[in-house]
C-alpha cells in the first residue's frame, strides 16, 4: 500500500496550475495580451499598429514577465507587496491604557452646585467572602435610597485598593 504524505499546513501549499507555474504567475503573462488588445483597439489610428503603440506593449510585457519571475518560491510581484505594506505602516507605536478607541464607556457626568452635601467613607475592611447573607429590608432599603432622585450616589476607586463611596443629598 502506497502511503502519501499530508502537508499539515495547507494554505502555505501553492497550487500549480500549469507545469511549475501557479495562477497568479500565468495572470501576470496574460495582463501584456489584454494591455496588447486595448491600446490596439483604443488608441489612435484605431485597429493598427503605430511606433508609440509599440513601447507601451513591450513595457507592459517586461514588467509582466519581471513580476511573474519566483525568487526564494516568492514571485516578485509578493515580494514588492510585502515591501511596500512595510514602508507604508506606521514606524512608532504609543500606547496608553487611557485610550478609549474601541471601549465602551459609561460616563457618568458630576455637576458641581453648591446645595449638594459630600460624605466620603472610607472602606478599611475588605469582605473576603461575598456569600454574606444580607436582609432583604436592607436591600429594599438602600435600592429605595439608590432610586430616590434627592440623592446621588458615586463610587471611585483610589491607589492601593481604596474605594471611596459617596452619598449626596440636594438641597433645594
Amino acid at each position: 500500500m502506497k502511503a502519501q504524505s499530508i502537508p499539515a499546513q495547507i494554505t502555505t501549499v501553492e497550487d500549480k496550475i500549469a507545469g511549475n507555474l501557479s495562477i497568479t504567475q500565468i495572470f501576470l503573462l496574460m495582463a501584456p495580451v489584454f494591455w496588447l488588445m486595448i491600446v490596439y483597439v483604443v488608441l489612435p489610428p484605431y485597429m493598427d499598429i503605430s511606433l508609440y503603440k509599440v513601447p507601451i506593449i513591450l513595457t507592459v510585457g517586461v514588467t509582466s514577465l519581471i513580476l511573474s519571475v519566483k525568487v526564494k518560491d516568492k514571485i516578485v510581484l509578493h515580494w514588492l507587496v510585502i515591501l511596500l505594506r512595510y514602508n507604508t505602516r506606521p514606524k512608532y507605536y504609543l500606547f496608553s491604557k487611557n485610550d478609549a478607541h474601541l471601549r465602551t464607556l459609561d460616563l457618568v457626568s458630576f455637576e458641581k452646585s453648591q446645595g449638594k452635601t459630600h460624605t466620603k467613607v472610607k472602606v478599611r475592611q475588605m469582605s473576603k467572602s461575598s456569600d454574606e447573607n444580607v436582609p432583604l429590608s436592607e436591600l429594599i432599603k438602600l435600592e429605595g435610597l439608590l432610586a430616590d432622585p434627592s440623592y446621588s450616589f458615586s463610587i471611585k476607586s483610589q491607589k492601593r485598593g481604596a474605594v471611596y463611596v459617596a452619598v449626596e443629598q440636594k438641597r433645594n
